[in-house]
């Protein structure tokens, strides 16, 4: 039986380690990036403004969970937005991905922002209940 999709932060040392699962990869994915997102912002109320669509090229889970939330982070640092909403929708060589985003300025802070995406301790995974993903994020 799969479960319905979800994510926590769980702590670790100077970074962000996030855990999320969901009933389909494309989902699991989704919730890393709003535990992500969550992690330094309250997302209360806010409201999307522009939609982004992105390829993200990869042949492992693994690198498309780190091309998305590299995305993430580009996002912010280059147009202070973050993603509310992720659509993932498989291609030949990755994912695209329907991004949509509202004006990060606008929500209250709650945490440090994420800065970069590492490889240590990256692990995507389907199992009996769904999909798992874990990620640390430098911040």
């Amino acid at each position: 039986m799969t479960r319905p999709g979800g994510h926590r932060g769980v702590p670790h040392t100077a970074d962000l380690r996030i855990e999320a699962w969901g009933p389909t990869r494309a989902e699991c994915l989704a919730q890393a990036v709003r535990g992500v997102c969550e992690s330094f912002l309250d997302l209360t109320g806010a409201v999307a403004g522009r939609t982004r669509e992105v390829l993200l090229r990869a042949d492992r889970d693994e690198d498309v969970l780190v091309a998305l939330l590299e995305e993430v982070v580009y996002w912010l640092d280059t147009e202070d937005e973050v993603p509310l909403d992720v659509e993932l929708a498989p291609v030949a060589g990755g994912l695209r991905a329907r991004l949509r985003m509202a004006d990060a300025a606008t929500l209250p802070v709650t945490g440090a922002a994420p800065k970069a995406v590492t490889l240590h301790g990256l692990a995507v995974s389907r199992g009996p209940r769904g999909w798992t993903c874990s990620v640390t994020i430098d911040v």
